[in-house]
C-alpha cells in the first residue's frame, strides 16, 4: 500500500552555486565555484564605441603626434631665438616686432604672394569654367579631352618646372622660337624681373586648371535640363541662360574653389624653388619660400616659426571673411 509523501525540493549540495541564478545575480557580486567574480559582458553600445575607437585610434594618435605637437612646438619656438641646434632662449614677441618693423623682405614677399594668389585664382577659375563648359558638350571622345586637361594636376611639380624652364629659355626656348617666326624678340622670361612672376603664374595656371574644370563640370551636370528647356521656350538667348541659370547654380562650386585656390596659392613653394629660387633679385620670392630660406639657410627657426604664424593668421582671416560673405553671393538652389 502506497503512502503519499510530501513533495520535497532537492537542496543543492553545500559549497556549490545554484544551477540557475536569478536575474541580476552577477551584478550583486555572484562568484564562480573557484571564488573568482565572473566577467561582465559588454553591452552592444559599448562594443560599438570600442570598435570605433580601435579604428580611429591610430589616426587620432597620428594627428596629435604629427600635427598638434609640431604646431605647439612652432608656437613656442616663435617666442624664442632657437636656431635648431642650441637651447632656445625666450624672447617674447620680439620676433613678431622685428618681422613687421625691421624686415623689408616681409612686405616684398607678401606683395609677391598676393600678386601670385590673385593672378592664379582669377586665371585658373576662369579657364577652368571655360574648359568645363566645353567638356560638358556631347562630343565623341570628350573623355580624352577631360583626361588631357586633368593630367597636369597629378604631374610632379619638379618635372613641370624643368619642362617649362626649357620652354622659357631665352634664345633657343620654344616660346622665343615661335616669336622669332614672326620677327619678335622674346623677353628674358624668368631672368627679367618684369616677366618672371607672370611666367611662374602661367605655369601654375597650366598645372592647376584641370582641378576647377572637374569640380565645375560636376556642377554643370547637376543642373536640371528642364531649366534650360523652359528658358528656350521663353526665348532666352545662350548668354541669358548662362548668366541667369548656369552661373548662379555654379556659385557653390565657385565658392569652394575660391577658398581652396586661395589657401593653395598662398602656400606656393615647389614651382618657385624649381624654376627661379626667388629670383631674379626678389622678383618671385614668395612668402613660404622666404620662410624656408630663413629656417634652413639662415638657421633662424624661431623667426621662421613667427613668420609661419603670421601666415596662418592671414589665411585664417581671409577665409573667415570669405565665409562671412558667402550668403551674399552663393546660391544653393
Amino acid at each position: 500500500m502506497k503512502t503519499s509523501q510530501p513533495h520535497l525540493r532537492p537542496r543543492p549540495p553545500t559549497g556549490s552555486t545554484p544551477t540557475s541564478d536569478p536575474p541580476g545575480a552577477a551584478s550583486r557580486g555572484a562568484t564562480t565555484p573557484e571564488g573568482v567574480p565572473p566577467r561582465r559582458a559588454l553591452s552592444p553600445a559599448a562594443r560599438r564605441h570600442l570598435t570605433g575607437w580601435l579604428f580611429i585610434g591610430p589616426v587620432v594618435l597620428g594627428v596629435i603626434a604629427f600635427q598638434f605637437v609640431p604646431v605647439a612646438v612652432s608656437g613656442f619656438a616663435s617666442l624664442t631665438d632657437w636656431n635648431g641646434m642650441t637651447s632656445p632662449h625666450f624672447k617674447g614677441v620680439s620676433n613678431y616686432v622685428t618681422l613687421f618693423t625691421e624686415d623689408p623682405l616681409f612686405y616684398v614677399t607678401l606683395k609677391n604672394t598676393l600678386v601670385f594668389t590673385l593672378g592664379s585664382i582669377v586665371l585658373t577659375i576662369a579657364l577652368g569654367l571655360a574648359l568645363a563648359l566645353l567638356a560638358n558638350q556631347p562630343i565623341r571622345g570628350i573623355s580624352i579631352f577631360r583626361a588631357a586637361f586633368f593630367t597636369p594636376v597629378v604631374t610632379n611639380v619638379v618635372a613641370v618646372g624643368f619642362v617649362w624652364f626649357w620652354l622659357y629659355r631665352p634664345g633657343d626656348g620654344l616660346f622665343d622660337g615661335l616669336l622669332g617666326l614672326v620677327g619678335v624678340d622674346g623677353p628674358a622670361w624668368l631672368a627679367d624681373a618684369h616677366w618672371a612672376l607672370l611666367a611662374v603664374i602661367l605655369v601654375a595656371v597650366w598645372q592647376g586648371v584641370g582641378y576647377p574644370m572637374v569640380i565645375l563640370l560636376s556642377g554643370l551636370q547637376a543642373i536640371p535640363p528642364s531649366l534650360y528647356e523652359a528658358a528656350r521656350v521663353d526665348g532666352a538667348s545662350s548668354w541669358t541662360r548662362f548668366w541667369r541659370i548656369t552661373l548662379p547654380l555654379l556659385t557653390p562650386q565657385l565658392f569652394f574653389l575660391t577658398i581652396m585656390q586661395f589657401i593653395t596659392s598662398f602656400q606656393v613653394f615647389g614651382i618657385i624653388y624649381v624654376m627661379t629660387h626667388g629670383g631674379p633679385g626678389d622678383a618671385t620670392s614668395v612668402y613660404i619660400y622666404q620662410v624656408y630660406q630663413v629656417a634652413f639657410s639662415q638657421g633662424k627657426f624661431g623667426y621662421a616659426s613667427a613668420m609661419g604664424w603670421v601666415l596662418f593668421a592671414i589665411v585664417g582671416l581671409v577665409t573667415w571673411a570669405q565665409m562671412r560673405l558667402e550668403k551674399r553671393w552663393v546660391f544653393y538652389g
